[in-house]
C-alpha cells in the first residue's frame, strides 16, 4: 500500500539525504559521549552536563530520523562502518582542551545544519511535508544549541595580550 502517495523513486533523494543526516548525527553523538566522559578541569561543571543533555537529545533525533526513513518505506543505515564512510562530520579522538571540544562540536553543528537544509530541500521537491516538518523543528532547536555553545565559547575564549590590545 502506498499510504504516502509517493513512489520509491520520488522519495529516494530524500532518503539519501536523511541517511547522510543520520550518519552525521551518529558521529556527532559519539563525539559528545567522548567529550562528556573526558572533560576535566575548570570547565568540567559548565560542560559535563551540557554534553550529556546534547547527546541525549541527539539519541532521540537519531531515532526520529531513522523512523522517518522507514516511514518513507526505505531502509536507514545501521552500521557504524557505513556511518564512518559517508559522514561529513569527523570522529574525534582524544581532545583535552574544553575550548577545542566546543570548537569541534560547533564544526559538527555546521555540518549537521547543512545536512538538515539538504533534507528540507530534497523533501520540498516532492512536497514531503512530514519530512520538512520533522527536520525544520530539529533545525530550529539545533541552531539554538549552536548559538548557546558559541556564546559559551566566545565568553570563555582566552585572548592573548596582543589580541586584547587589537580590540
Amino acid at each position: 500500500m502506498n499510504y504516502l502517495g509517493l513512489s520509491k523513486e520520488q522519495v529516494a533523494p530524500t532518503g539519501k539525504a536523511l541517511n547522510q543526516l543520520l550518519a552525521n548525527y551518529h558521529i556527532y553523538y559519539q563525539n559528545l559521549r567522548n567529550f562528556h566522559w573526558n572533560i576535566t578541569g575548570e570547565d568540567f561543571f559548565d560542560l559535563h552536563n551540557q554534553f550529556e543533555e546534547l547527546y541525549e537529545d541527539a539519541r532521540e533525533k537519531i531515532d526520529e530520523i531513522a523512523e522517518r526513513i522507514l516511514t518513507l518505506r526505505l531502509r536507514p543505515m545501521s552500521q557504524l562502518t557505513d556511518y564512518l564512510k559517508i559522514s561529513e562530520a569527523e570522529e574525534y579522538g582524544v581532545v583535552i582542551d574544553a575550548h577545542e571540544m566546543v570548537e569541534k562540536l560547533l564544526e559538527n553543528h555546521r555540518i549537521i545544519i547543512a545536512s538538515m537544509r539538504k533534507v528540507i530541500s530534497e523533501a520540498d521537491e516532492i512536497s514531503d511535508e512530514g519530512t520538512i516538518d520533522m527536520t525544520g523543528g530539529m533545525l530550529s532547536s539545533f541552531e539554538k544549541s549552536s548559538w548557546m555553545l558559541d556564546a559559551w565559547y566566545q565568553k570563555t575564549k582566552k585572548t592573548t595580550p596582543a589580541q586584547a590590545s587589537n580590540n
